[in-house]
Formats: structure tokens, C-alpha cells, sequence
């Protein structure tokens, strides 16, 4: 998440040369990714959808996110 990041709520996330970003709300994968990294990331997305739409919020208003847990 990058703090003065544009509408719609999504995040980043990178694998050696792939870039994905994926929307909050929606889940939906805008980039590419290879299948088992992008099911890491859903997984983890899944897992942590409200904490991801808390930090945003908290982005929008200039005030450092949260940290999420990494998946294990």
C-alpha cells in the first residue's frame, strides 16, 4: 500500500520481475503473477481483508497502517 495511492482500495504486491495489484473490496487481480505466488497472496488477502480496508482508511488520513501478519 503506498500512503497518497489512488481510488479504487488495493494493494501491491511483487514477485522477482511481476507486479500485481489487487482490490480490497473486490479481489480482483489486476497484473500478472505466477499461479503459486498469486495463490499466497490470495490466501493471505483472504485471511487479512479487514485489516487491509483498516489501513487504508488509515493511509487516506496521512497516519501510518497497522502491520499484517505475513502468511506462515
Amino acid at each position: 500500500m503506498y500512503w497518497d495511492d489512488h481510488a479504487p482500495p488495493h494493494f501491491h504486491a511483487k514477485y522477482a520481475e511481476y507486479e500485481i495489484t489487487v482490490n480490497i473490496h473486490t479481489g480482483v487481480v489486476e497484473g500478472k503473477f505466477p499461479k503459486r505466488a498469486l495463490r499466497h497472496v490470495l490466501e493471505w488477502y483472504a485471511l487479512h481483508k479487514g485489516e487491509l480496508i483498516e489501513d487504508w482508511m488509515l493511509c487516506q488520513n496521512n497516519e501510518a497502517p497497522k502491520p499484517i501478519d505475513p502468511l506462515e
